[in-house]
């Protein structure tokens, strides 16, 4: 039996491999949520106040560890459930093109919207919440889509484009009580990672076709 040569590339849409990709990383995402919820629940129940002590705080030192403990924090239940299902989606399409990348790629979004958030933010105010990683996979999702020529990552973009379309007005300053800081440098943070990190295009001339006996 032959096989066709890209059959087994999980970055080539359509493929089985692209499609079992595509379901891991869809319960990987699955489980990231609940850990949210129940970080929300025992901040919540214990009353220990995680996001006054672990939040961003603009131009503090002692407000600097946020930086990596924001996204994990939330401003109440209604907070997590409005980022809940965006980050499950676009964490998919994201997760689905490779563990590595998408652990180094959020680790950066992470560190560039958190800082970009600290020193432009107001000091009287404490961010949390995981919207800068949302907008940073929004980032990687667009950018792929030009520098990798994928298709279907910016077909991805379109369609949340489409659905959360409101939301991507918070890359703009706002007098809303919304961190646009931490939207805008999120979204720059995935399209430095969605650079960074591209996948190498393969030369064909240096592959050799996939052939299995029967």
């Amino acid at each position: 039996m032959t096989l066709l040569p890209g059959s087994n590339d999980p970055h080539r849409f359509g493929t089985e491999a692209f499609y079992a990709a595509l379901g891991r990383a869809f319960v990987a995402m699955c489980a990231v949520v609940p850990f949210l919820f129940l970080i929300e629940v025992v901040d919540q129940g214990l009353a220990f106040g995680l996001d006054a002590s672990a939040g961003i705080i603009p131009k503090r030192i002692d407000g600097l560890d946020g930086v990596f403990f924001s996204p994990f924090l939330h401003h109440g239940f209604d907070h997590l459930y409005s980022n809940s299902i965006p980050l499950i989606l676009l964490g998919t399409f994201v997760l689905a093109a490779g563990a590595r990348r998408f652990l180094w790629s959020t680790l950066l979004i992470i560190v560039v919207s958190g800082l970009g958030v600290w020193f432009t933010g107001s000091p009287n105010s404490v961010v949390v919440g995981a919207s800068g990683v949302i907008f940073g996979y929004l980032g990687i999702l667009l950018t792929r889509g030009i520098f990798e020529r994928s298709w279907w990552n910016f077909a991805v973009f379109l369609l949340v484009g489409l659905l959360y379309g409101w939301q991507l007005v918070g890359v703009l300053p706002t007098d809303e009580l919304i961190s646009w800081q931490g939207h805008l440098f999120g979204l720059l943070g995935g399209v430095v990672a969605a650079i960074l990190f591209r996948r190498r295009r393969h030369d064909p001339s240096r592959s050799e076709s996939t052939f299995s006996t029967p």
